[in-house]
């Protein structure tokens, strides 16, 4: 995988408190720590996309039964 650099200016306050966290939590750069949020934040993203699709899944209409399904498959094989 590929590496890209990005440059980003915080203000001192976050740049402490990034720097406690790296050092805390045993990370070995502050870009570790920062790829770290960002999984953790695709993963977030990930989670409620997929609540959001349960929940459009459970307001739709009824489908059709497993046994409805596979007789139609059947007689379409025939």
């Amino acid at each position: 995988m590929a590496n890209t650099l990005i440059n980003i200016s915080l203000p001192d306050s976050l740049k402490s408190f990034v720097d406690e966290q790296v050092t805390s939590r045993g990370y070995d750069s502050h870009s570790e720590y920062l790829s770290d949020l960002v999984r953790k934040d695709e993963c977030e993203a990930a989670k409620e996309k997929m609540r959001s699709l349960l929940l459009q899944g459970l307001a739709s209409p009824p489908g059709r039964s497993w046994d409805e399904l596979k007789l139609d498959l059947q007689q379409r094989a025939q």
